[in-house]
């Protein structure tokens, strides 16, 4: 595949296809990006590969020369002809055009033999948490996720207790994955480029999860938390018994005048384990 700009505009106009900005569309154009990803994600003939948003199939070209299937979702049925174009020389590759957030997936992918699951995409800013959500909840029994998000988002999953990017958000996240950067992406190998930088992000799935005994307490006790980022434990969580919290909190070092970005997910966890004891 040509992944020159102009070459893709091409494509693009050939297939009278035009960018919609409620899709939030931005295709990758750099060969050497999408090599990148495909090099670091590991991606073999044992794996199924879930794409969300294929776009013009840049990086669906890509996926379909590595991975044993590939499985795509896309919103936009304009895109058909387009991706018919660029994929016409793989029979591993199948293309729903339909919402990712409204499919059933997994009884989409139940006809498919495979060793393990991968999502990987290239997401907008605003539909980005969603489809990680839809992932954790539907139980899709995803091995890894990778994803190119705004570089501000990406920063913010994998942000560590004590700096400004850690919130309940990255708390979810790192409760069900292990995430990590796998490279910076400048706005510059877009078709149209965007207004940000991006980053590529890996969330692999922890076999071991955190104990906890309600895990829905759990995630309302972290996000009460961060209700009011700057302030502390005593002030967001006034609905809470703040004693027995604050025992809780005395074991680890701290008190109710610590705020909620210092803590660790194991201090929340202790919390909401011992909360009712």
């Amino acid at each position: 595949m040509n992944y020159s700009p102009k070459k893709m505009q091409e494509l693009l106009n050939n297939n009278n296809f035009g960018f919609k900005k409620k899709f939030g569309q931005n295709f990758i154009i750099d060969e050497n990006i999408i090599t990148n990803i495909l090099d670091k994600s590991l991606i073999d003939k044992d794996t199924l590969v879930i794409e969300i948003g294929p776009g013009a199939g840049s990086l669906t070209y890509g996926l379909c020369s590595r991975a044993g299937h590939v499985l795509c979702y896309e919103i936009d049925e304009t895109l058909k002809s387009v991706l018919d174009t660029t994929l016409k020389e793989f029979d591993n590759v199948d293309i729903i055009f339909k919402d990712f957030l409204k499919a059933d997936v997994a009884s989409d992918i139940s006809s498919y033999s495979y060793k393990k699951v991968y999502v990987v995409a290239n997401l907008p800013y605003y539909i980005t948490t969603p489809i990680i959500t839809k992932v954790i909840e539907d139980k899709l029994n995803v091995d890894k996720i990778v994803i190119m998000v705004q570089k501000e988002v990406g920063t913010r999953f994998k942000a560590e207790p004590g700096s400004k990017d850690y919130n309940s958000l990255s708390i979810y996240l790192q409760y069900y994955f292990d995430i990590r950067k796998l490279m910076d992406v400048s706005r510059n190998v877009f078709l149209p480029s965007p207004n940000v930088d991006s980053i590529v992000i890996e969330l692999a799935r922890k076999d071991n999860l955190i104990t906890l005994k309600n895990e829905e307490f759990f995630f309302k006790l972290v996000k009460d938390s961060f209700v009011q980022k700057r302030k502390t434990l005593r002030n967001n969580l006034k609905g809470y018994n703040l004693d027995k919290i604050e025992s809780i909190l005395k074991k680890h070092g701290y008190d109710l005048s610590v705020r909620a970005e210092m803590l660790k997910i194991e201090v929340f966890a202790d919390i909401a384990n011992n909360y009712d004891e």
